[in-house]
Parts: structure tokens; sequence; C-alpha cells
């Protein structure tokens, strides 16, 4: 029993782990797809439309059991905008801002996440903030080091520390460094959707209950949504055709390790947790990803990258103890809230007691 109960309380954090690492790895897979001519808004269809049709089999043996989860109009008002937010335009500005950067640089920005979830909180009143505590400046001071150093990885290249490519021209590296620009910029909205996402998507999980109804229907509506918009996106009919074996691999891997396994995994962990521990994962993508760059894409690893891949993980961490210190905080005066009560309890029935035995009649013969 009690190695259950530790497993139990392990798996959320196994299963994020597990889920920083099949995001970087479908990052570099899609890099490397998109290196070999694969359009972006094709893969966006492709995969989220593969991945649907494997969670309609589960939602259909769901509805076969007895399972059915009402879905009223404000779930499906929730779905729809999940769908938008969540994979239309996220996923969109994503895969754009990856072929015209690199899956670390990806990894590095991705660590404002929990940095624009701190700020909406604050705004929507769900995240107190007196600066006047320690705890207050430290997740303040943390928040801008963590953007300083987004826009150092975005607009600082830097020289390369570790070069596994050769030398570019002046001109193609010009041109290169304004991809590099363009595609940090990207990453940044990524970064602001996926945080808007995570907080929608928590609301939503209290509000389903079944993480396989909730992940379907906003994999459907994404998928529909990012078909018609990449009509419009993208303009040649030849790029709907697969052309090799990596882009098959890539989609078929896309499907499985998020449209139906990282989607469910992060409802349920947003539902146990919050997206406060879904977030605290972010930092650990920038070791996976230098690491399969390097090894995979034989991408250079840069002066800027480093530099501000640190100050975000500092930053990031900053939060964190910021908002760990405030929990501390809560349960001391929570803890010393109900010492003083259990104190107060027998001194009131003492006093009862007393004017009891003050109001009896004396027993005593005069």
């Amino acid at each position: 029993m009690g190695s259950i109960s530790l497993m139990k309380r392990a798996a959320p954090y196994i299963a994020m782990i597990i889920v920083e690492c099949v995001e970087v790895g479908l990052t570099t897979l899609s890099k490397a797809a998109m290196n070999n001519g694969m359009s972006n808004f094709v893969f966006i269809v492709y995969y989220n439309g593969l991945g649907t049709l494997i969670l309609l089999l589960f939602y259909l043996y769901n509805i076969f059991r007895g399972k059915r989860v009402p879905i009223t109009f404000s779930l499906l008002y929730k779905f729809i905008l999940l769908g938008l937010i969540g994979i239309c335009l996220l996923q969109i500005c994503a895969y754009t801002g990856i072929s015209y950067s690199s899956p670390t640089l990806a990894a590095a920005i991705g660590n404002l996440i929990p940095v624009f979830t701190f700020i909406f909180a604050v705004i929507l009143r769900m995240e107190k903030l007196d600066i006047r505590y320690y705890s207050s400046q430290a997740k303040c001071l943390g928040t801008i080091i963590a953007i300083s150093g987004a826009m150092v990885v975005t607009l600082y290249k830097g020289p390369a520390l570790i070069s596994l490519k050769p030398c570019a021209s002046y001109n193609k590296l010009f041109a290169q460094s304004s991809n590099w620009a363009l595609g940090g910029l990207l990453l940044v909205v990524t970064s602001l959707l996926s945080a808007t996402g995570n907080i929608l998507q928590t609301a939503t999980a209290k509000e389903c209950p079944d993480e396989i109804v909730l992940v379907f229907f906003y994999s459907l509506f994404g998928t529909l949504l990012s078909a018609l918009a990449s009509v419009f996106l993208e303009k040649d009919p030849n790029a709907w055709k697969l052309h090799n074996r990596i882009e098959i691999i890539a989609i078929t891997f896309a499907a499985l390790s998020t449209t139906v396994f990282r989607n469910t995994v992060v409802t349920w962990c947003l539902r146990e947790r919050g997206p406060v521990f879904v977030a605290t994962y972010k930092p650990l993508s920038i070791v996976i990803a230098i690491i399969m760059g390097l090894t995979f894409l034989k991408d250079n690893l840069y002066l800027g990258g480093v530099i501000g891949s640190v100050a975000i993980a500092a930053g990031f961490y900053a939060v964190i103890w910021g908002q760990a210190k405030e929990k501390d905080l809560v349960a001391a005066n929570f803890g010393k809230s109900e010492l003083i009560s259990e104190h107060k309890v027998p001194l009131l029935r003492n006093a009862d007691e007393n004017i009891q035995e003050i109001n009896q009649p004396s027993n005593m013969n005069c």
C-alpha cells in the first residue's frame, strides 16, 4: 500500500518530466522535417487531424461504457476558445518561429510561460502582490529578469561557443540573424498564448471531469480552425503532399505524443496541481533542447542563447521562490490561528463552568 501511494504522489512529477522530453523531441523532429521542405502549416493540420481521429476512438469507447459528459454551452464555448488559442494561433506561431530559429531558442523562450502566467494571475487577482514583502519583490524582480533574458536570446546571437556548422557569409549571416529575431518574437507570442491557454484550460478542466472529452473537443475545434487558416496561409497546393519518410514520422509522432499523450497528461496535471506546477518544469527543456540540437540537428551553441537562457531560468525560479515563501507564510499564519483557537476554547469552557457554578443554588443549610 505504501509503494502504491508513493507512486501516486510521484506520478505527476514523472509525467511532467516525460512531457518536457516529448515536447523538445517533437520540436527537434519537426525542425528536421521543415528543413527537408515540409510546410509548418501543413504539419499542424495533419498531426492534429490524426491525433483527433485517435482521440475519437477513446471518446466513443467512453460513451460505450456509459461515461457521458453533458456538453453545455459554457463548455462548448470554452472548447472553441481553447482550440483557437491553444492549437490554431499557438501552434502556427510556435512552428513558424521554430522554422526561423531553432528548438534551443524555443525551449529558452518557453520559460516565459510561467512569467506571463504570473502577470495574468496578478491582473485577474488570482495572485496576491504586496511590494513590502520579500516574496513579492522576488516575483517582480524575477519577472523583469526573465523578460530581459528572453530579449537577449531573441536580439543577441553572439559568437558561436560550439560550432558544428560552417560559418556563413556576411549577407547570409545578416539574413539568418533577421530570421532568428523574427522567430524569437513569434516564440514570445507563443509563450503569451500558452500562458493564456493554461489558465483557460485549468478553468475548463474543473468544469469538465473527463480529460478525454476535454482534449478531444478542443483538438477537434483546433484542427478545424487550423485547417481554415492554413488554406489562406499556405499558397502552394503541392505543399499538402508528403514527399519523404521524415515528414510521415514527424506527423505520426506529433499526433501520438502531443495531441493524445501530452494534452491529456497536462490537462490532468492542471486539474490536480494547477498551472504553476505544470510551468515549473519549463527550465528543464533548455538542457534537453541544447543536447538534442547539438546531437541531431548539428546546431551551433551561441553565447546569447546561453546568457539569455540562464537569465530566464534565474528569473523564473525567483518567481517560484516568491510563491513558495507566500505559501509558507499563509500556512504559518493558519497554524498560528489554529493554535490560538485551541487555547481559547478551554478558557471559554472554564469561564462557562465558573458562571454555572456561581449561578447554581447553594446546598449549604443556613
